[in-house]
Formats: structure tokens, C-alpha cells, sequence
């Protein structure tokens, strides 16, 4: 357990984590063992939960179940998936049923189960700003902690060498959509709200689903199975070429490894920018067991002659929309091979158009004249995952870190679930100073560059002395 916080709230500690999704809630675990390291994290939210609004019946994660919070740093941790099967008297189920890929619903509860047992965690705990202390030489944090109807209950400062930011990512609305989504009447929402809605969307005559990757493909299959056949009344659109498969051969999904990570983050930023633009493929796209099952789905309602009324047009692009009175939408598409254009009008629209990361500006504005950038303004990011700041605060030995916001630095990894435990095993070596956690030096047996980067042990100087992990159990 770590140790207990400190009464004083002016007694540093040694990491603050802000927002408690996957990636936080992995550090969590990983600090968890270590005793002489102060770690608190704060969500505003009452609970954990994991985009509750695509938890769609029988919707599985996409990497495999070894992609828990911590097993791929620290197998033998208490929080693994496996002893969560063990806890509740399930690992002979998952054992029979194998299935490498498990439900996201499961996934969404084994993150639960954690953030229930895990000391240290503080939800509805809202953080309103981070600044720099001179004259301490440490990070200030303020809170508000919030009540059960999430209104403010009380204020709160602390103090931290370390903070790590987990704040995750938030729904991309279109712009050309916006306007809809936030007005009342005729449903448009976004996929992560799918849930929510589910039951007027079934019920609505004519629904459209924007949006060709998973969420996209999940959503689509999920009414077309509700509806009666024959009338069907669904139109799946997206911008992509093809309704395509997610890149999932052995070599291609290399591109998911620290080694690939260290390749990337060693390029040049104009290179790093266009190799983004061309890896759709490996991250974006639909998984092939979703795909037939789509196609499976298609094919039966074609069996007693007839074809679903359906329509599924990729290479589409939503140009501006509207409301017709008020009761339908009037979608201005344009197709982009063929440099044409049309207009649909449906009675509900379903935008699977991803997510974006969480802008840093608002939480960050204190510290806005220490931060380092680059040329498109966003922020430089070094391989240990540590904000680039002005020297006055790195020669103190603090840092900032960030999780699953470095993609333009760290590439298609970043959000994926499979490097999470690595990177938190990253960030807790460098806040130690020491290999707390004996990370591989080779990950792949691809290399990706002529020079291949390689690991090193990190330098960040730790005022306080902490004890390697062997010695904390």
C-alpha cells in the first residue's frame, strides 16, 4: 500500500496524477507497491468507467487480454486481469471459453474493480489549475471536490515534485455538425453517447451512421440486427476509401511496440506529421471478425429474395447540414472519387467520428511561459514522456508528464492499450530514477530504421530516496 497521505497539505508529494482513465488508473497500480512513494490521483468523475456508451452487447476490445493495466511491466502484479478472473471465481470460464480478446464490457469492469480496491485514488476531485511555485520549487495543484450532484463541496491545494497528466481524450464533433449536436429535437449524437440513446434510435424511421472505423462499424451492426428486415432504413457513410480492415498482421502490428515508439519519436516532426497522415490503416479501420459479421448480417436478410434497405458508401464527406422543420436532417454529402454531391435526408444521425485528445491550454495556462513547443505549437514531449519545460523547473528534478496526448510525438501507439502498461513502467522508472521495473531492451523483430534507437536508463534526478521494487513486496 502506499504510504498514507500526509495531514499537512503542504507536504510535497512525490507524483499527482491528474484524471483517472486507463492510463492513470495503470500508474496507479504500478506505484501501488511502492511504499516510500507519495502517489495521489484525482478524477472528477463519481466513478471509473470506460466509454460506457459503446459498451454494445458482445463488442470486444481489440487487443488481446495480456493489454491489462499492468501485465506487460509486472506480470506477477495483484492488479492483472487474471486475478481479477481469479477474485471473482471466473478463471476456468475465461479458461474453456478461449477468447484472447475480451469483452469491452469486462474490460470496462476489470478497470472498476481496480479503481475500487486501488488506495490513493480521489474521484470527484475536479482540477482546476496547475502552476509553479518558485519559491518551493514545486508543482502547485488545485482541486475542488465535488459532491454527489457535482456541485462544488470544497477547495483544495497540494503539492507535488511530479504531476502526470491522464486527462484522455473527448468526442470530435465536425464542425459542419456542431450546430446540431447542440440543438434540441431530432437526435444527433455521438457514438460515445450511443447507449444513451439507443432505444429513440431503434425507433427512429431512417437512421444515418457517419463514421467508417469500429465504433462506426459496431454501431451500424447493432441496428441493422434490431431492425425488421426489409425496412431496414439505414445509411452508413464515412470518409475513408473503403469500409477497410484494421491492419492485424504479426509484422504490422510491430507498429504497437516501444521499439517501433523510439523509431518514431527519433524522426524529424515534418516526418512524424506525414507518416500519421498515411497509418489510418493501423489504428482507424474495423476489425475483420466485425466486418463479416456486417456482411453475415446482409446476407441473411437476402435469403427469401430481396435486398435489406440498407446503403454503405464510403469515400463520403459530409459537407454542411441542417434541419428540415423540425423533425428530419438534410446531410450535404460530396463523394471524393467522384466529385459529386447529393443530399440525405434521414430522422437520425450517429456520428462515429472518433476522438481527439484533450487540449492541455486551459489546465496548463500557469505554466503556459515554461512550456517548450514545437513549430505547429503543440507541445515537445521527450521519450520518457515528460513535458519539455524551462530549465528552472527540470534542474529541480520535477517534471510533468503526459499519457496518451503524445501521439504527434510517440505515434499511432499512444492510445493504444497495448503500450499502456509501458509507458507507465517508463514514467515510474524515471520518477524513481532506477530501474524500478526491468523493461525489454527489444521488442520487435522489425527494424525500423538503419539507426535503431535503443532504451537507457533515465537521469531524472529524485530528490527523495525510494526503494527498487524487489524490495517493496
Amino acid at each position: 500500500m502506499n504510504t498514507p497521505p500526509s495531514s499537512d497539505p503542504d507536504t510535497p508529494r512525490d507524483l499527482v496524477g491528474i484524471g483517472i482513465g486507463p492510463s492513470n488508473l495503470s500508474l496507479a497500480a504500478l506505484t501501488h507497491p511502492l511504499t516510500q512513494l507519495d502517489a495521489v490521483f484525482y478524477e472528477q468523475r463519481p466513478t471509473f468507467h470506460w466509454h460506457p456508451g459503446l459498451l454494445i452487447d458482445g463488442a470486444r476490445v481489440q487487443v488481446p487480454f495480456l493489454a491489462d493495466l499492468v501485465t506487460l511491466a509486472d506480470p506477477t502484479s495483484p492488479w492483472t486481469f487474471l486475478n481479477y478472473l481469479r477474485t471473482h471465481d471466473r478463471l476456468y470460464p475465461f479458461y474453456i471459453a478461449e477468447r484472447f480478446h475480451i469483452h469491452r464490457a469486462e474490460y470496462d469492469a476489470y478497470g472498476r474493480w481496480v479503481a475500487d480496491n486501488l488506495p490513493g485514488l480521489h474521484f470527484r476531485h475536479q482540477v482546476d489549475a496547475v502552476r509553479w511555485n518558485h519559491e518551493r520549487h514545486l508543482f502547485e495543484v488545485d482541486y475542488t471536490h465535488l459532491d454527489p450532484d457535482g456541485e462544488a463541496e470544497a477547495l483544495g491545494r497540494t503539492y507535488t515534485r511530479n504531476i502526470a497528466l491522464g486527462i484522455g481524450t473527448e468526442p470530435h464533433i465536425p464542425d459542419p455538425l456542431r450546430p446540431l449536436v447542440e440543438a434540441p429535437g431530432v437526435p444527433v449524437i455521438h457514438a460515445g453517447d450511443y447507449l444513451d440513446h439507443r432505444t429513440t434510435l431503434l425507433a427512429a424511421d431512417h437512421v444515418t451512421v457517419v463514421g467508417s472505423g469500429q465504433s462506426g462499424a459496431e454501431i451500424f451492426l447493432d441496428l441493422l440486427r434490431h431492425r425488421p428486415v426489409g425496412h431496414e432504413r439505414l445509411h452508413w457513410i464515412g470518409r475513408t476509401e473503403a469500409f477497410a480492415p484494421m491492419e492485424y498482421s504479426k509484422l504490422g502490428l510491430e507498429h504497437f511496440t516501444p521499439d517501433y515508439t523510439r523509431y518514431f519519436h527519433a524522426l524529424s516532426e515534418p516526418t512524424r506529421d506525414h507518416l500519421l497522415t498515411t497509418q489510418w490503416q493501423l489504428h482507424k479501420a474495423i476489425d475483420t471478425d466485425t466486418l463479416a459479421a456486417i456482411h453475415d448480417e446482409l446476407y441473411r436478410r437476402t435469403l427469401h429474395g430481396g435486398w435489406p434497405d440498407t446503403t454503405l458508401t464510403p469515400g463520403v464527406h459530409v459537407r454542411t447540414a441542417g434541419r428540415i422543420a423540425t423533425t428530419k436532417i438534410e446531410l450535404h454529402l460530396e463523394h471524393l472519387q467522384q466529385d459529386t454531391r447529393t443530399r440525405l435526408t434521414t430522422d437520425a444521425v450517429v456520428l462515429a467520428t472518433g476522438y481527439r485528445e484533450r487540449p492541455l491550454n486551459r489546465l496548463l495556462a500557469g505554466l503556459d511561459p515554461y512550456l517548450r513547443r514545437d513549430k505547429a505549437d503543440r507541445p515537445r514531449i521527450d521519450e520518457h514522456f515528460r513535458l519539455v519545460l524551462d530549465p528552472t523547473i527540470t534542474a529541480t528534478g520535477s517534471a510533468l508528464y503526459v499519457q496518451n496526448a503524445e501521439r504527434h510525438t510517440h505515434g499511432v501507439g499512444a492510445p493504444d492499450l497495448g503500450l499502456t502498461a509501458w509507458r507507465s513502467a517508463t514514467i515510474v522508472n524515471t520518477v524513481t530514477g532506477k530501474d524500478t521495473y526491468p523493461l525489454p531492451t527489444r521488442t520487435a523483430f522489425t527494424t525500423f530504421g538503419l539507426q535503431q534507437p535503443r532504451p537507457h536508463l533515465p537521469t531524472a534526478r529524485q530528490p527523495r530516496t525510494l526503494i527498487p521494487l524487489a524490495e517493496s513486496r
